[in-house]
C-alpha cells in the first residue's frame, strides 16, 4: 500500500479518526433538535428566528398567540391591529 492510501480517507483507521474530529457540538445538536422537530419560530412582524422563547414579547389577539423579537415590532403590530 502506498503512503497515500495509507492517509486516505478510505483508510479505516483515518475514516474513523476523521469521523471523531467531525463530531457535533451541542449548539449544533440543539439547532439540528429544532430543525427535526419544526420547533422553531419566527417573530410574527420581521420573521427574524427566534432563539430565546424568555426573551419574547406575546400578544394575544383573535384567540392566537404571537411572539416578536422585539418591543419595536409588538409595537408595529399593536398599531396595525388598534390593540
Amino acid at each position: 500500500m502506498s503512503e497515500d492510501e495509507d492517509d486516505s480517507i478510505y483508510n479505516s483507521e483515518a475514516l474513523e479518526e476523521a469521523e471523531e474530529a467531525d463530531e457535533i457540538d451541542e449548539l449544533e445538536e440543539g439547532f439540528m433538535k429544532g430543525y427535526e422537530g419544526d420547533t422553531t419560530e419566527e417573530c410574527a412582524k420581521c420573521r427574524q428566528l427566534l432563539v430565546n422563547y424568555d426573551d419574547t414579547i406575546e400578544i394575544e389577539y383573535d384567540d392566537k398567540t404571537y411572539r416578536f423579537c422585539s418591543e419595536k415590532c409588538a409595537e408595529k403590530f399593536r398599531k396595525k391591529h388598534n390593540l
